[in-house]
């Protein structure tokens, strides 16, 4: 009997989709806006401004401790972005889910909770040269504090992790592991399964920065199997000052609180305090209450278009735009993975980035340039800056070729 053929993945409408975001119909110096930063921050649709601002007009108050209507209808709308996430990544259960104000954050904490209290002198942390700094210095602050040390496992040219090298990292005294899901520089995608499994065979916890996975595909961190997974709301079309650490419950009920203050206590003494149980003993005082009804929002928004059909558009959409910045002259493209997400960054032979995107600007397009956070990345390939390039499910091959037209312009320009 023949098998059924797979069902087509339906077609993204995406002008239908930019009519979401107010943002994407301005203009730049006289220009029509091509918005190539994704990386850094995506685009909010309206109904993520119209939630933060519901919340403003009709629902504003503090959280937790209030019994009248107001302060139950913020609690609800806090609590339901925890719901939403904890639905989002596949957690076991809410509980795992602290609401913190992006990646950084997340990984502060497991640094100064999780790692700190368990390192002593000769310990060690793995990490990757790929990572962004938000998954370097915290470790190296902690290891300072402590006499550990920070590994990192190298890549190769294509930028991707050079997995007998990191497995080799994974020694005894390594007492926490670390890797990025999406490299934000590269687009790298890393195997965080197969990670995650030597480093179960090895006890050694695995902490993944996702911030770049989050906008680009399904999340399952028990599927994963690592024990901590931080996301940035920003970067997933919610308020800037949002994310979430997901943590398995055994770490969280071991780690001692990171801040102190309102909301993370059951009951103060001067003789002594005790502390709430996770996830709210990590959540001192108030929250970004707008901006988590804001990510609620965006979880929404982003299963209604779903992440088989925005996958299929990005991947399209960045080979696309791969192929037609290949056939600039002069051109150099970091970051060449199997696997990777729609991040292109690149030099052009005889200009510097920062030029290149400063002139790139008077022409509409946005795109990043510097070393995008990510200094030990840029020392392995030997340049002082890249320019980035980040698609989004809402950019267009329209949009790829006015790029490409404004980087001819840019270039006679400069050469």
């Amino acid at each position: 009997m023949n098998a059924k053929p797979e069902p087509a993945v339906l077609p993204l409408d995406v002008e239908r989709i930019r009519a979401d975001f107010p943002l994407l119909s301005r203009t730049v110096h006289g220009k029509p806006l091509i918005y190539f930063d994704n990386a850094n921050t995506g685009q909010k649709p309206l109904s993520v401004i119209e939630a933060v601002d519901r919340h403003y007009r009709g629902h504003n108050a503090n959280v937790a401790r209030a019994v009248h209507q107001l302060g139950e209808e913020a609690t609800s709308a806090y609590e339901g972005a925890r719901d939403a996430i904890a639905r989002f990544i596949n957690a076991s259960s809410r509980d795992e889910v602290i609401l913190t104000s992006g990646t950084t954050q997340s990984i502060n904490l497991v640094a100064y909770s999780y790692a700190l209290p368990k390192l002593k002198a000769g310990d060690a942390i793995v990490t990757t040269v790929m990572e962004h700094h938000a998954n370097i210095v915290p470790w190296q602050l902690v290891a300072e504090r402590t006499g550990a040390t920070v590994k990192a496992a190298p890549i190769d040219a294509n930028g991707e992790l050079i997995l007998e090298e990191y497995f080799k990292l994974l020694t005894p005294e390594v007492k926490l592991a670390c890797v990025t899901h999406v490299s934000n520089v590269l687009g790298t995608v890393n195997p965080v399964r197969e990670i995650a499994r030597e480093c179960r065979k090895r006890g050694i916890p695995l902490l993944v920065d996702g911030s770049q996975a989050a906008p680009h595909r399904p999340i399952d961190v028990q599927a994963l199997g690592c024990d901590f997974y931080a996301i940035t709301g920003h970067k997933m079309l919610a308020p800037t000052g949002t994310g979430a650490l997901w943590a398995k419950r055994e770490h969280l009920m071991a780690m001692p609180p990171f801040f102190g203050g309102g909301e993370m206590i059951r009951e103060v003494r001067f003789s002594g305090t005790v502390f709430a149980d996770p996830p709210h003993r990590f959540e001192a005082g108030t929250p970004n209450i707008a901006g988590f009804a804001g990510v609620k929002a965006a979880i929404d928004y982003l299963g209604g278009i779903g992440f088989e059909r925005i996958n299929a558009y990005e991947q399209d959409l960045l080979a696309y735009a791969t192929t037609a910045l290949e056939s600039v002259p002069g051109v150099r493209i970091f970051g060449r993975a199997k696997d990777k997400e729609p991040v292109i960054s690149f030099l052009i032979e005889g200009a510097h980035a920062n030029d290149m995107a400063t002139l790139l600007d008077l022409q509409g397009v946005a795109v990043r340039s510097g070393h995008h956070c990510a200094h030990p990345l840029m020392q392995f390939f030997g340049v002082p800056a890249t320019l980035r390039a980040s698609l989004a499910f809402y950019n267009t091959k329209a949009e790829v070729d006015g790029f490409i037209e404004a980087i001819g312009r840019v270039r006679k320009l400069l050469l």
